[in-house]
């Protein structure tokens, strides 16, 4: 099985397996993905289940996923603007109440199907790194989450 290190997501961390590719005029192999709404679903899904403290581009993936500027994420958070963009640059990390938060929205919003309660996520933001790699399973235009803790 073929995996493809995906980072067209702003993501470093995202790995495909059986991705489809074909072969460009140039000659080069171009990565086929005929459902990327899905794979970022998928990949939301991987980040919010994970165990670790969120990264800055996570968190900007969820916003971005969410449709949400800023402002408006602030606003949910009960933080200022300023605090989301050190967030996702990474100058300040993120703390637990903050991350717990976001998981939830971003399940809500996007409408993932979490297994875990929000005590569980809250346990999965302790004070460590991020986990491994966020790792998908790829079949025609379908998409599923190989590892999420």
């Amino acid at each position: 099985m073929k995996e493809y290190h995906y980072t067209g997501c702003g993501l470093d961390n995202v790995i495909i397996y059986g991705a489809d590719f074909l072969t460009d005029d140039g000659g080069d192999e171009v990565l086929v993905i005929p459902a990327v709404n899905r794979l970022h679903r998928v990949i939301a899904e991987g980040i919010v289940r994970r165990p670790g403290r969120m990264t800055g581009k996570e968190l900007r993936f969820l916003r971005t996923e969410m449709g949400m500027t800023p402002a408006e994420l602030a606003a949910l958070l009960h933080r200022d603007a300023q605090s989301v963009a050190r967030w996702e640059k990474g100058r300040v990390e993120m703390d637990g109440n903050a991350d717990t938060l976001m998981r939830l929205l971003a399940a809500e919003h996007l409408d993932l199907k979490l297994r875990e309660g929000a005590a569980e996520l809250s346990r999965r933001c302790a004070d460590t790194p991020p986990s491994n790699a966020i790792r998908i399973r790829a079949d025609d235009d379908r998409y599923e989450l190989m590892e999420a803790a």
